[in-house]
């Protein structure tokens, strides 16, 4: 059978682990030749374990926030392949501190790497998918800073929320030239830095905070990076041809109640 992404060249930052591997492994099951890209030298053990099982999947050690180095890399990857088709921004961090703990380093860091990352990647993609007058892009946003906040997230938030102004921006830029432009927004998935935050909540059962998190979504559990990479999958298939300018939230209802999971609702 034909897969959704055959024939289809793609880029995704933040692939070594995590999100950005679920989105790996999804692509190359739909058949996509796939760089990776991440600042992590894990990101060739990646390579290496999708080259074994027979996928077509290259790996680049390149700090998103090193914008020559994206236009270099992204060159030798479009001489590789001969083009490239898609592009999906997952590489970003989630580092939290209060408002008043949060001096101008720790800002700047959240969104050298969330927006400017994203911003750097595109700016080095876009002028291959403009004179091939085709492309995808997606941007890995958040719940957090469009439709939810918790304490200590004002650096994150913001730099989330950027990502989504400048998906819609960009977009209308594009549209013209046949490229669309999509955010995803995660709420809760299982990942690495995830499974980070909750071992340093609680180190001695981190477990407990993976499953207190959970029992408040609708769905009463976690996402995976698989699942968010068939989200991506679609935005960068010919199924969501029509689709640009929007995002997809992928939370598993989180962003849903109106009051906390408390058990309390209008009917009890």
């Amino acid at each position: 059978m034909m897969g959704k992404l055959d024939n289809k060249s793609a880029i995704i930052t933040g692939a070594a682990a995590g999100m950005g591997k679920g989105v790996a492994r999804t692509f190359v099951r739909y058949g996509a030749e796939i760089a990776l890209i991440d600042f992590s030298e894990a990101v060739f053990d990646t390579a290496e374990e999708l080259q074994k099982e027979g996928y077509n999947a290259l790996g680049y050690k390149v700090d998103v926030r090193d914008a020559a180095g994206l236009k270099n890399t992204y060159a030798e990857i479009a001489e590789r392949f001969g083009k490239i088709d898609i592009l999906v921004n997952v590489a970003g961090v989630g580092d939290l501190k209060l408002f008043w703990e949060a001096d101008d380093e720790f800002r700047d860091r959240i969104f050298d790497v969330n927006f400017k990352g994203t911003w750097n990647s595109c700016r080095a993609a876009v002028p291959y998918m403009m004179n091939a007058g085709y492309g995808k892009i997606v941007n890995f946003g958040s719940v957090t800073g469009v439709l939810a906040v918790d304490p200590g997230m004002t650096a994150y938030a913001s730099s989330k929320g950027a990502i989504m102004g400048f998906t819609k921006a960009l977009a209308q830029d594009l549209a013209s030239h046949n490229i669309t432009v999509n955010a995803i927004l995660p709420g809760m998935v299982d990942t690495p830095m995830l499974q980070k935050s909750c071992t340093e909540a609680c180190p001695e059962d981190p477990q407990s905070i993976k499953d207190n998190i959970a029992s408040g979504i609708p769905l009463k559990r976690l996402g995976t990076p698989e699942e968010a990479g068939e989200v991506a999958a679609f935005l960068s298939s010919e199924e969501s041809s029509y689709v640009t300018g929007t995002h997809i939230v992928f939370d598993g209802g989180s962003t849903l109640p109106e009051t906390p999971a408390t058990g309390w609702s209008p009917n009890t």
